[in-house]
């Protein structure tokens, strides 16, 4: 029997827009119908709440400080290999279809197949752009548009670029569905623009969005920075009791349509087949005075939707509350195609857990900020934040701003910033411990005694002085040799003397 793994990929859906996780007002139906048939992953989180960070570490398995992209338009760095080389390389087929976001060059992308996927079912930003009839058709793509809109240019759902990208997905599966592949669908819905058919326009008009105590938070005991972002989107906030942004909860409920449609696809052809649903991070949607992603790891747009449906395998209608990463991804893939892992990729498979959820005993889950963008300055500044986030409590290190702690069990809407807390000073430190070295292990090139020295614990460590760390092997270059000898490392740490 071949080996098949379709993996689903959407932009801006947090939990909180999924009906499965709670939200039963969001019309969700095709992708809670994967859950009941497979294991929802209630704790699972995001690398970094930014697209192409995000996606840099599905792809590449590594953390954003590491493969190089700190911010969306960058690209991984020359040595990144990416799944697609990975698993095209090891004789399994490779598809990606949809919003790619690591060419380097802008949202859209470059139109060009990257090395590792095949290029007849490459269908970047740019392509669908290039799909288009004509500058009329380009220019309204761009817009946010009504349901009069799309009914008065006689638009239905072929003209989205979710529409466009499953198509070619579906043929994919059809046309691969007796060999070895891995099929990516990258749905750039449910972000902005928000263009949807009409009638799901229509059946979200006047939507009220229920927001929660932390709606109104004051963010007097939080950071600066998150401060000015509420600031700069005061205008959109409303009264606080519910947010409005009908375009986007309708286009919400129209990518779970075109997620259902791939979903029937693999019914029909490869029912047995792993298919695998996240999304690169979620939006804050009113919650904490703030609207979109940015400098904050709030769980609105850190905690991310993830299902795994594998028939036969993934027992049915299964939970698992314990915290996993993005980061797990590519090493789960690449077990899952039978390929070794190597020691450069810096998670751990998720497999075991999706044959058998109960034995998950994941402890934290790692997260990091860097900058927004490398192109637009609107969206903040440098911020650089390192995170751990636990079964109960998150620690936020926010390097040039006020560091944050939250109890999850007492306080899930993050309201009350305990950092200062001296009852838990303990927990609090261990957690700090968590993170420094989860930079040491993976070498962030922006750790230093910086993070160590905190208000309210400084360590008084000093900015001279540490461990040689050597390159991991990655499975494509010979293994680095140490500098003092030239011979090759037998391990990744050598303490300097």
């Amino acid at each position: 029997m071949p080996r098949q793994a379709i993996f689903i990929l959407t932009d801006t859906q947090g939990t909180d827009v999924i009906g499965c996780y709670g939200r039963s007002d969001m019309k969700t139906p095709h992708i809670d119908r994967m859950a009941s048939e497979g294991i929802r992953f209630d704790r699972a989180y995001s690398t970094q709440p930014v697209c192409g960070p995000a996606r840099s570490a599905i792809f590449t398995g590594m953390y954003p400080h590491s493969n190089g992209v700190l911010g969306n338009d960058m690209a991984p760095a020359l040595d990144m290999k990416t799944l697609g080389q990975r698993l095209s390389d090891s004789g399994a087929r490779t598809g990606f279809v949809g919003k790619w976001h690591l060419d380097g060059t802008d949202y859209f992308g470059n139109g060009i197949c990257p090395e590792g996927w095949d290029p007849e079912y490459w269908f970047d930003g740019r392509c669908y752009l290039d799909s288009l009839k004509d500058k009329s058709e380009r220019d309204f793509s761009r817009l946010v548009p009504t349901a009069q809109d799309m009914r008065d240019r006689g638009f239905d759902e072929t003209f989205t670029m979710a529409h466009r990208s499953a198509d070619k997905a579906i043929e994919f599966i059809e046309r691969y569905k007796d060999e070895d592949f891995f099929l990516v669908v990258s749905i750039d819905e449910p972000h902005h623009p928000f263009i949807c058919p009409a009638e799901y326009l229509e059946a979200f008009e006047g939507f009220e969005y229920k927001l929660g105590e932390n709606a109104k938070d004051d963010l007097a005991d939080k950071p600066q920075s998150q401060r000015d972002w509420a600031e700069h989107v005061a205008e959109f906030m409303g009264d606080g009791e519910v947010f409005r942004l009908d375009p986007f909860f309708a286009c919400n409920s129209y990518c779970d349509y075109e997620v259902g449609r791939v979903l029937g696809a693999i019914d029909k052809w490869i029912p047995n087949a792993l298919s695998v649903y996240t999304s690169d991070h979620g939006d804050m949607l009113g919650a904490h005075r703030l609207l979109g992603k940015g400098p904050t790891m709030y769980d609105e747009i850190a905690k991310i939707p993830f299902i795994v449906k594998w028939k036969g395998s993934t027992p049915e209608a299964s939970c698992v509350d314990r915290p996993i990463s993005h980061i797990d991804l590519a090493p789960t893939f690449l077990e899952f195609f039978g390929q070794d892992i190597p020691e450069i990729l810096q998670g751990e498979s998720l497999l075991p857990i999706f044959v058998n959820p109960s034995a998950c005993s994941r402890e934290q889950a790692f997260l990091e900020f860097n900058r927004f963008e490398l192109d637009h300055d609107g969206f903040g500044a440098l911020s650089l934040t390192r995170c751990v986030v636990t079964q109960r409590y998150k620690l936020a290190i926010n390097l040039t701003d006020k560091d944050e702690l939250y109890d999850l069990e007492t306080d899930p809407s993050e309201m009350r910033n305990l950092i200062d807390d001296p009852a838990l000073a303990e927990l609090r430190n261990g957690l700090h411990d968590e993170i420094t070295a989860w930079m040491d292990r993976t070498r962030d090139p922006f750790r230093g005694p910086q993070w160590k020295n905190r208000k309210w614990r400084d360590q008084g460590v000093k900015s001279w002085g540490g461990p040689t760390r050597p390159h991991p092997f990655d499975g494509y270059n010979p293994r680095s040799l140490l500098y003092d000898t030239a011979e090759e490392i037998d391990r990744l740490v050598y303490e300097k003397h």
